[in-house]
């Protein structure tokens, strides 16, 4: 007589169970698409860095020393129009980094080269009421946007070279920075080689010089370094020291805080001491990399010490 109820009591069981596992089911697929729909809201978005908008402005400078350039400013904005980096090289005119920023700037807001709207302007009179439309417009040759896998992540502007299509070309040379595929024809040929047989670099030790200087475009130095007294403390701002022990052995103090410093040449301070810095002895095959704006000093050394100093900017 109980068996009838049971099984009413197992059916509605099963049901319930059924129920439940359907509508975690169906809610599984609700979150699925869900997911899918805020996926197709997002874009994936490219930003430039300080690291290279630097890089914009290196392949610009490369480009004016290749065309003998007599000065110009170079501006690199992000796809805001915010100013990243500028850099104005010798014998340019005071005006050039307010035109060179925004020419930047003009090429971000309407997503192509500045050339087009000073065409635009200059063709039977077509385009001049929109020069006095618009605020921090900059309708000059010399802007270029800054593209990377389809996306404008910024733009580069450029003022003061030795005409408005030397302005152009430069900004170009910056913008295709980040370019891949660029076939030979159209990129800088490669650096030479440089060698220095063994009596060149003992006559350099033998004095400490350079052997490879900064010069021709390049981002790096070479130093046969000799030392046979202590030096002062050392802050290099834009370079990096790769420091590579040949002989003898040193006390080095690296990072703290410089005492006394003061201007000992262009992007370098001195100072007398280090306070709180990390002690370091340092010997033959040993190598140190000391990146730019790091204090560092040789309170003790063997005579004569010698290193390798690879400087990279």
């Amino acid at each position: 007589m109980h068996q009838a109820p049971r099984k009413e009591h197992e059916s509605r069981q099963d049901m319930k169970t059924f129920l439940t596992a359907r509508t975690a089911h169906l809610l599984s697929i609700w979150f699925a698409l869900a997911a899918v729909s805020a996926v197709a809201q997002v874009v994936e978005k490219k930003t430039l860095t300080l690291q290279g908008a630097e890089r914009t402005i290196a392949a610009a400078k490369s480009e004016a020393q290749r065309l003998q350039a007599p000065g110009g400013v170079i501006a690199v904005v992000d796809d805001g129009g915010n100013l990243m980096a500028l850099e104005r090289l010798d014998g340019t005119f005071s005006a050039g980094a307010n035109i060179s920023i925004g020419k930047a700037r003009t090429a971000v807001m309407f997503k192509k080269p500045t050339r087009f709207f000073e065409e635009l302007i200059n063709s039977s009179g077509k385009g001049r009421t929109v020069r006095t439309a618009l605020e921090n417009f900059t309708p000059l040759i010399g802007g270029i946007p800054i593209t990377v896998d389809g996306q404008i992540v910024g733009g580069v502007g450029v003022s003061g070279a030795a005409s408005a299509d030397q302005d152009e070309k430069l900004a170009i040379a910056g913008s295709n920075a980040f370019a891949s595929g660029t076939s030979a024809a159209t990129s800088d040929p490669p650096e030479a080689v440089s060698y220095f047989e063994r009596s060149r670099v003992d006559d350099a030790f033998a004095k400490g010089s350079v052997l490879l200087d900064g010069s021709e475009g390049r981002n790096y130095m070479v130093h046969a370094s000799r030392r046979e007294k202590p030096g002062k403390s050392e802050i290099h701002l834009k370079d990096a020291d790769v420091i590579y022990v040949l002989q003898g052995t040193a006390t080095f103090v690296t990072g703290g805080e410089a005492v006394d410093t003061k201007v000992a040449g262009p992007d370098e301070l001195r100072g007398t001491s280090i306070r709180n810095g990390q002690t370091r002895q340092i010997a033959k095959g040993d190598v140190i990399v000391v990146p730019h704006g790091v204090p560092h000093q040789f309170v003790e050394v063997t005579n004569p010490f010698l290193y390798y100093v690879v400087k990279v900017r």
